[in-house]
């Protein structure tokens, strides 16, 4: 079976990628730009836009895992009643689909489609903290607001794992799933964990949602991608913090911790 996926070069659909390598599929990934496409040999690479339809190619593919916004603004899909028509006509059975936060206009024609169907409802990613490796190296220090937020990151590991089990084994039809890890962390937390893997002490700093903001802004990211982020972290869900057995129901075996994922990018940080 080819299975096709959607946001392949992103943290957790690379891993979506290795996972279906490792159980023996053939992968299928798209992406909006070929050429700077770093994925394993073997994949193949197509370039194609979940914005424009007609560009997916979903014939000879048995499952998708897609994705509920696309671009460099995250903005929130709008096509997938073409798409999951255009997958249904190809022979699709079954769809994965990562959530961006909320009940979206693709998480609702996925949910209402004809297509066997899962969502993925991840947390907080673990490599999202990855974004404090510059400054840690440089100065010892992160930067961050709401120390009070408290979340249940999941390892993106454990996204692409529980991805490629449900596109392979299926048995998941009809299903939404919330993923996180083992806990929940607050950001002091987090960073005394990456402080203990790299045997370093690491300076947490509280900012003002306003600094936090104005840094987002200077790094290019969207005005609406920084107050919806902000927001969430600001009036963090019930989901966002509560753990759940997902993971561990799909796979079998327990969620990886952040102390796990903080010991494999240890290296980043140094």
């Amino acid at each position: 079976m080819t299975i096709l996926v959607a946001g392949a070069t992103g943290n957790a659909g690379a891993q979506v990628v290795n996972e279906l390598l490792a159980l023996g599929q053939r992968v299928r990934a798209i992406t909006r730009n070929a050429a700077t496409a770093r994925l394993p040999a073997g994949v193949e690479v197509v370039e194609a836009d979940l914005t424009r339809p007609e560009t997916i190619p979903f014939e000879g593919v048995t499952a998708a895992h897609l994705l509920a916004s696309a671009g460099d603004d995250y903005a929130e899909l709008l096509t997938g009643p073409d798409l999951l028509r255009r997958a249904e006509k190809a022979g699709v059975r079954r769809i994965t689909l990562v959530w961006n936060g909320y009940r979206s206009p693709m998480e609702e024609a996925v949910t209402a489609g004809p297509l066997e169907w899962t969502v993925l409802r991840p947390g907080d990613f673990m490599s999202n903290s990855l974004a404090w490796a510059e400054p840690v190296r440089r100065e010892g220090v992160v930067r961050e607001p709401f120390a009070y937020a408290r979340s249940a990151l999941v390892h993106e590991g454990d996204i692409g794992a529980v991805a490629a089990a449900v596109l392979v084994r299926g048995g998941h039809g009809g299903r939404t799933y919330a993923l996180t890890g083992p806990e929940a962390l607050s950001v002091p937390e987090q960073v005394a964990t990456i402080s203990d893997a790299i045997g370093r002490e690491i300076r947490y700093v509280e900012q003002s949602e306003a600094e936090a903001r104005d840094e987002m802004l200077r790094a290019g990211r969207p005005a609406e991608f920084a107050d919806v982020l902000l927001g969430w972290k600001r009036d963090m869900p019930a989901e966002g913090y509560t753990v759940v057995p997902s993971v561990e129901d799909v796979l079998g075996r327990p969620a990886r911790s952040f102390a796990s994922w903080a010991r494999e990018h240890a290296d980043a940080f140094r």
